[in-house]
């Protein structure tokens, strides 16, 4: 009796902790396209699976750190949804490729123009984003799924290092180390770009240079070549026309010698 006991209350209790945590199994999460490096701009997408069997996942919002303000946030058009970005003043304006943004994205709400994210299955969510900050590791989104029975679930609990998995827990973007040579919106990686696009239009402008050098001289040996070839017909030419005249004086000549005629000579006289 005792045994069944021990087994029953076993039994319920794991039961209610699969109850509580459940949620956790199947929660709003986010995800980047390859990795979302500090710094830089990259494509996370928001998946959001429906938990219920009775209803479907009409809306979703999702909150922006307000902590790490983006500048640049660009959902990506999702059949069957209508999006909304939201966006809000900073209270201390932040620089990006040497520009002062004054506001940043907040909030952006998916509204479902159909039946939603039916029970059984999940919808991604594609956003690009940027620029990430530089001395954090992670970023922490909210998000509310609002399903067809007006139900709302707030995945709004940060975690905690070290501790337990909040029952309702918010999307976390896990940062990768920044890669090298991207553009951020520091002054010295603003420099280096410059001297970088300098270097390359030096590089390019020696390159051209080269090429006309290497043109001008074709052009220098094909003006040689024709010179010659002009000087060498000339040469020809004046070649002809002296044996030309050599002949023709030749032949004069020989013409005044013949035109001397033949000798005569006289008969002695006859004797009378």
């Amino acid at each position: 009796m005792k045994k069944s006991r021990v087994l029953l209350t076993a039994a319920t209790s794991a039961t209610a902790v699969f109850v509580l945590s459940s949620p956790a199994f199947a929660h709003v999460s986010v995800q980047p396209d390859g990795e979302a490096a500090k710094g830089g701009y990259a494509t996370i997408g928001f998946k959001v699976p429906n938990e219920r069997d009775d209803a479907s996942t009409t809306k979703l919002e999702i909150t922006f750190p307000t902590e790490h303000p983006l500048a640049s946030v660009l959902p990506q058009p999702v059949p069957g949804w209508k999006a909304k970005v939201t966006k809000s003043k900073l209270d201390k304006p932040i620089e990006v490729h040497g520009n002062k943004i004054t506001e940043a994205v907040t909030k952006v709400t998916w509204t479902a123009e159909g039946k939603g994210v039916e029970p059984g299955f999940f919808q991604r969510f594609p956003v690009s984003v940027g620029q990430l900050p530089e001395n954090s590791d992670q970023l922490v989104f909210k998000a509310l799924q609002t399903y067809s029975n007006k139900e709302v679930v707030r995945w709004i609990e940060a975690p905690t290092e070290g501790g337990e998995e909040p029952q309702y827990p918010a999307p976390v973007l896990a940062l990768s180390a920044a890669e090298e040579g991207h553009h951020g919106g520091t002054g010295g990686d603003a420099k280096d770009a410059e001297g970088s696009e300098e270097k390359e239009a030096k590089a390019e402008k020696g390159e051209k240079d080269a090429g006309h050098g290497h043109e001008d001289g074709a052009k220098d040996t094909a003006s040689s070549s024709h010179d010659s070839d002009t000087t060498a017909r000339v040469l020809g030419i004046a070649g002809i026309a002296v044996g030309a005249a050599g002949v023709a004086f030749g032949v004069l000549a020989g013409r005044r010698a013949g035109g001397r005629g033949p000798t005569i000579s006289t008969p002695p006289p006859r004797a009378l």
